[in-house]
């Protein structure tokens, strides 16, 4: 069993309750997932079975995108409803003044991963930490936000809803932390779902009590996505029978005599001559020879 498994996740599990849950359910323990949620959110989780697990790290598209619910008027420990209430606000803020500000969330922006999150700071979890009544110092991050706006406002409940399409490491709780901030009247996330991720769709995805279904059917493998679905925006290279075992071999083909369906980058997804994806590889360009970064055989 190979492949991508698009889980729908519930709320109130972590990422890694997920995994656990389909290890006894799928009866095997090589499995990974593409992007943590927090146990307040549901929604795409690509899980990757078996030797697919080899592509969590290299995913070329790490794009998100989230609709969030918020309140504003307070601020907790954790930036979401979740946690201890440390301030609260009497200010109320109209739909227009937040419109005004969402573009200075917009592009390249920097933020400070909250205590209660799973970056690790001289080999401990700050989640640990924070556990522990623990504050430490933490480095600002980069992200990019390609898209936020605001979907919903109640001025006088002050709670909304935001979209938000986003780069691989952004903390959306922290968007509406920071959005309450500058509004001087605090912000905290109520709810989150994440819309899509590495260009898979929710409505793709399937929940973990139909994941089980399909097992006891033994249908499973009627919804497992190839690996290579993931790789999709490189180039594509299908070797001959004699090329095929030299590359499974580890020997390095000449790009000059390798058939490129298309020319697009300097990564390649690689194909037998039997058409089995064998993995990812990259082009030599002083020796011109096609190198592997990551084999899936």
């Amino acid at each position: 069993m190979n492949g991508i498994l698009l889980v729908d996740k519930p709320q109130g599990f972590t990422s890694f309750d997920v995994i656990a849950k389909l290890r006894g359910i799928l009866k095997i323990k090589r499995l990974g997932h593409a992007g943590t949620l927090d146990p307040i959110a549901t929604g795409v989780l690509p899980v990757f079975v078996g030797k697919s697990t080899r592509a969590c790290d290299i995913i070329p598209n790490n794009e998100k995108s989230y609709t969030a619910d918020f309140a504003l008027g307070k601020i907790t420990d954790t930036q979401d409803i979740t946690g201890n209430v440390v301030k609260t606000f009497d200010k109320t803020v109209s739909r227009e003044e937040i419109e005004n500000i969402l573009n200075n969330f917009k592009g390249c922006i920097n933020q400070l991963p909250p205590m209660y999150s799973a970056v690790s700071v001289n080999g401990k979890r700050l989640y640990d930490l924070a556990r522990q009544g623990i504050e430490v110092e933490r480095q600002t991050r980069e992200v990019f936000i390609e898209n936020i706006k605001l979907i919903d406002f109640d001025e006088d409940k002050q709670t909304g809803r935001l979209f938000i399409a986003c780069s691989k490491g952004t903390y959306i709780r922290t968007i509406i932390h920071d959005i309450g901030n500058q509004l001087l009247c605090g912000g905290v996330m109520t709810a989150l779902v994440r819309n899509s991720s590495s260009g898979f769709k929710l409505d793709d995805c399937h929940s973990i009590s139909q994941i089980e279904k399909l097992m006891v059917e033994d249908k499973i493998e009627s919804i497992i996505i190839p690996v290579d679905k993931v790789f999709e925006s490189y180039a594509k290279i299908e070797l001959t029978g004699v090329q095929t075992k030299m590359y499974k071999n580890g020997v390095r083909l000449d790009l000059n005599r390798v058939n490129i369906k298309n020319i697009n980058s300097q990564k390649y997804r690689v194909y037998s001559f039997d058409n089995e994806f064998l993995g990812i590889a990259s082009e030599n360009i002083e020796n011109m020879e096609l190198v592997c970064d990551k084999n899936f055989f």
